[in-house]
C-alpha cells in the first residue's frame, strides 16, 4: 500500500482558488505525506505546489484513442460508468491504492457535469475500501433534493462545508455524521509579498476582478460589462483612488484576462488603471491585501480581500459567494450583488458606494473577526490527521 493521502478532482493551479486550497491545506498537513492528482502537473509545477506535495498527472482517456474506444466499448457492453475512472485514477488503485482521498475541487457539485465526476470518483474510491474526504465545499441546496446526490454524501467519511447555507441544506437532507463546518481551507492561505507596480497608491486603490463566468450568469446581455465600466468612470471622475484590474483565473476558456482586457480598453495611459499580470495565489493575496477596497467576482479572489480586511463587494452567482458573505456580516444583502438581477447600469455603483458610506466600519468587523475565522479554517487539519491515524493505524 502507498501509504499517501492523494488530493484529487483539481483542475490545475491557473484557477488560482484551486490552487489556494491546496496551498494552504498542504500547510495544514504539513507533515502527512502527501500526492496531488491533477489536470495539470504543468500548472502546478509552475505556480506555488511544487515542493508541497507530490504532484502526479491524471490520465487523460480523450487523448488516448484505443484506451477510449476500449473503455467506451466496456462501459456500454457492462453498464460500467466507473470504468472510466478507474482509467483516470489507475495510478493510484490497485497496487498503488492510497487509504485516504481528499476531494479539493470544492465547487465539483455545483455543476451538471462535474457533479457526475464527483459521484463516479467517491463511488470508485469507496468501492476499492479507501476512505474519502469532500473538502471545502459548497452544495446548492435544491441539489440535496436528488437521493443519488444524498446517497454519496453519505459515503464520505468527513464533509467540511465552508459556509453555513450548505451545512444547513445537508443538516436537512439528513446527512450529519460525518459533517464538521470549517471556513474555506483559502482563508488561511499565506500572503507572498510581491513587488508592487509605482503607480499603486496604496490604501487609495480599488481591486478589480470580473470572470467570463458571471457574464455568462447575466440575464441581460452585456449588462456587466457595463456595470464595470460605468463603476470604473465612477471611481476615476469621483475620487482620487486609483484602480486595479486583477485575474484570478488564467484558463484557457475561462481566462478572466480577456475579460478584464475588455474594461481596460481606453484607459491604456491612464495612471490611475492598472491591469496586473497573471502571478500565484499567495502573490494574488498580497494585492489584493494592499486595496482599499475589492469589487470582485471569484470566490477565492474575495476571500482573499475579506481575509485581507478589506471591505469587499462580490459580484456573484451562486450559494458560495451568499453564504460567506452571511457567515461573516451575518446576512448577504448589500455584500453579495447577484449577477443574475442586474438590470440597470448603475447598479453596481449604487452596491459600491454603499460599502464606501460604511467602509470604516466593515474594515473593523473585519479586522475584529479575521483571525478567529482564519484560524478556524486552519484547524480543519486536524480533521484529516485524526482520518489519517485511522486509517494508517
Amino acid at each position: 500500500m502507498d501509504n499517501r493521502l492523494v488530493m484529487y478532482l483539481h483542475g490545475g493551479s491557473g484557477n488560482h482558488g484551486c490552487e489556494a486550497i491546496v496551498n494552504s491545506t498542504c500547510h495544514m498537513i504539513e507533515e502527512l505525506p502527501k500526492l496531488l492528482v491533477t489536470n495539470s502537473e504543468k500548472e502546478d509545477n509552475f505556480y506555488s505546489l511544487a515542493g508541497l506535495c507530490d504532484v502526479l498527472q491524471e490520465r487523460k482517456i480523450a487523448e488516448h484513442f484505443a484506451a477510449h474506444v476500449w473503455y467506451y466499448a466496456w462501459r456500454a457492453l457492462f453498464h460500467d460508468p466507473e470504468s472510466f475512472m478507474r482509467y483516470r485514477f489507475r495510478d493510484v488503485l490497485g497496487k498503488n491504492l492510497a487509504p485516504l482521498y481528499v476531494s479539493v475541487g470544492g465547487d465539483m457539485y455545483c455543476y451538471e457535469i462535474s457533479k457526475k465526476e464527483a459521484i463516479l470518483a467517491n463511488r470508485t474510491f469507496c468501492r476499492a475500501g479507501a476512505k474519502t474526504v469532500l473538502w471545502g465545499c459548497s452544495l446548492e441546496p435544491e441539489l440535496l433534493k436528488e437521493p443519488e446526490v444524498v446517497e454519496d454524501m453519505k459515503r464520505y467519511a468527513l464533509i467540511t462545508p465552508r459556509e453555513s447555507i450548505t451545512f444547513q441544506a445537508l443538516s436537512e437532507a439528513g446527512v450529519t455524521e460525518n459533517v464538521k463546518f470549517f471556513p474555506d481551507p483559502a482563508f488561511s492561505l499565506k500572503p507572498e509579498e510581491t513587488k508592487m507596480p509605482e503607480n499603486f497608491p496604496e490604501g487609495r486603490t480599488i481591486g478589480i476582478n470580473i470572470s467570463p463566468m458571471i457574464v455568462r450568469y447575466e440575464k441581460e446581455p452585456g449588462i456587466t460589462i457595463q456595470n464595470y465600466r460605468k463603476l470604473i468612470e465612477h471611481i476615476l471622475r469621483t475620487s482620487d483612488n486609483s484602480v486595479a484590474l486583477i485575474p484570478h483565473v488564467i484558463w484557457k476558456n475561462n481566462d478572466d484576462r480577456l475579460t478584464l482586457a475588455r474594461l481596460y480598453q481606453g484607459y491604456e495611459e491612464n495612471e490611475r488603471v492598472m491591469l496586473f499580470s497573471d502571478q500565484n495565489c499567495g502573490q494574488l493575496k498580497y494585492v489584493i491585501s494592499k486595496c482599499r477596497a475589492f469589487i470582485g467576482a471569484r470566490t477565492h479572489a474575495t476571500i482573499a480581500a475579506y481575509s485581507g480586511n478589506v471591505p469587499t463587494l462580490v459580484v456573484g452567482y451562486s450559494v458560495k459567494a451568499l453564504g460567506i458573505a452571511r457567515d461573516l456580516f451575518g446576512n448577504e444583502e448589500n455584500y453579495v450583488l447577484p449577477v443574475q438581477t442586474l438590470q440597470e447600469p448603475d447598479a453596481l455603483i449604487r452596491a459600491y458606494e454603499w460599502l464606501m458610506e460604511r467602509e470604516e466600519e466593515i474594515r473593523s468587523h473585519l479586522c475584529e473577526i479575521m483571525p478567529e475565522y482564519c484560524g478556524k479554517a486552519a484547524q480543519a487539519g486536524r480533521e484529516i490527521r485524526t482520518l489519517w491515524k485511522q486509517v494508517t493505524a
